[in-house]
């Protein structure tokens, strides 16, 4: 899907494209049936298939209902972290599409190795051999053939919740599927805290099982110039916030999910007006396109994400004056709820 065409679902999921929209939705409602049945087969061959463990690991998955840019790469960085601290030997699992996010991870976290591999339990026997004895699963909620300790699946407060199922909204499950989760994690990056905590009474209403509902803010700390190498273990759990003076104009380049969260976050940090180029998520950047954006862009400085850095660092001198937002991973409420979800049984903590 290219980036107009994520434009107008996000548009549509959000209510936003009026009468056309609605009828539009309403068009979509047998494809929504169908993946429906669709997702609810699959989840039973899995509900009486038994997973596949790999022996020696320990192995927390990191996932969510919806798609795009929940917040999951951030939360998967800071668990490894935190198993670390623990005590433990973590690798990150990653699927391996776009190499954008499995980079990020080698940046944000340096001394956690990353394995990329589509079979999820073939990378888990190859972090076992490297020495790991806990692995993060990215992005791990509907990869269900590998057996997890933990299964922590994040929800964006800026999400409608209980929503519609894909095409016509922008969930992957029904929100029975949670009832697989130990953790819920609301993340909000422009929703109010009261937004979050309306979320949170939603999701313990409907899923009452769940032991623990935590919330984390993703919070943008500054800007940094865009340069090539950038330094190491600088990302959501940094509380370092660089930046230049506020700027009267730029103009927004990014690959994400969401680029309009991307851009009222820039509004934010540089208090100018702020225009957007955006492409598909985990689109891989050419020449061509960064001659296009210092084209567009004009004289105007260019901000991007740190997930689109690691593509765009190569053109650091083509793109000219460019900045990188960066971003703190602040928890709002939960943060020892979900801690204590991390102990690992044979590390005797």
């Amino acid at each position: 899907m290219n980036a107009a065409m994520q434009g107008l679902a996000r548009r549509v999921w959000r209510g936003e494209g009026g009468v056309a929209g609605s009828l539009f939705g309403g068009l979509l409602l047998p494809i929504e049936w169908v993946w429906r049945f669709a997702v609810s087969l699959r989840n039973r061959r899995f509900d009486r298939t038994a997973p596949t463990a790999v022996q020696g690991l320990y192995v927390i998955s990191v996932g969510n209902l919806a798609v795009g840019g929940t917040g999951k790469t951030p939360i998967t960085s800071w668990l490894a972290k935190a198993v670390a601290k623990l005590g433990g030997r973590p690798a990150i699992l990653h699927g391996g599409y776009g190499r954008d996010e499995p980079m990020l991870h080698e940046r944000w976290t340096p001394d956690v190795p990353v394995f990329v591999d589509r079979d999820r339990v073939a990378g888990g026997r190859s972090a076992v051999e490297q020495g790991a004895d806990v692995a993060v699963l990215d992005d791990g909620f509907q990869h269900r053939r590998m057996a997890r300790d933990v299964d922590l699946v994040v929800l964006a407060a800026e999400d409608a919740f209980p929503g519609p199922l894909l095409p016509r909204g922008p969930y992957r499950e029904p929100v029975a599927s949670l009832d697989r989760a130990d953790a819920i994690v609301i993340s909000r990056r422009t929703a109010t805290d009261e937004a979050a905590v309306a979320m949170a009474d939603r999701v313990r209403a409907l899923v009452p099982g769940t032991p623990v509902v935590a919330c984390v803010h993703l919070e943008p700390a500054g800007l940094r110039p865009l340069v090539s190498p950038v330094p190491v273990n600088v990302g959501p759990s940094s509380t370092e916030a660089v930046g230049p003076p506020r700027l009267d104009q730029v103009m927004v380049l990014t690959a994400v999910g969401r680029p309009d969260t991307v851009l009222e976050n820039v509004r934010r940090v540089v208090g100018g007006d702020v225009s957007l180029r955006a492409y598909a998520d985990h689109h891989e950047f050419s020449r061509g396109d960064v001659r296009d954006a210092r084209q567009r862009a004009g004289g105007r400085p260019i901000v991007v994400t740190e997930k689109d850095a690691v593509k765009l660092e190569r053109f650091a001198d083509e793109l000219g004056t460019c900045y990188v937002i960066q971003q703190t991973l602040t928890w709002d409420w939960g943060e020892q709820d979900v801690c204590s979800l991390l102990k690992m049984p044979r590390l005797g903590r």
